[in-house]
């Protein structure tokens, strides 16, 4: 299963491991997924998003 969030359509993103010695290699930093119980057409579903968009869902609510 890929890493990505399906609300905000967030992916991994890529870039350099640095050591103490400045050599680059490649690594990954993932998305922070969780699992959030959200309300979906009246029902409430599980659904796997990242922790920044519930966040967001939450604000736009609240307002």
């Amino acid at each position: 299963m890929a890493r990505h969030c399906p609300v905000s359509g967030k992916g991994p993103l890529s870039g350099n491991k640095r050591s103490h010695s400045l050599r680059a290699t490649r690594r990954r930093w993932g998305v922070n997924l969780q699992n959030y119980k959200v309300e979906v057409d009246g029902r409430v579903q599980t659904v796997r998003m990242s922790a920044r968009a519930y966040r967001s869902l939450n604000k736009s609510a609240k307002v």
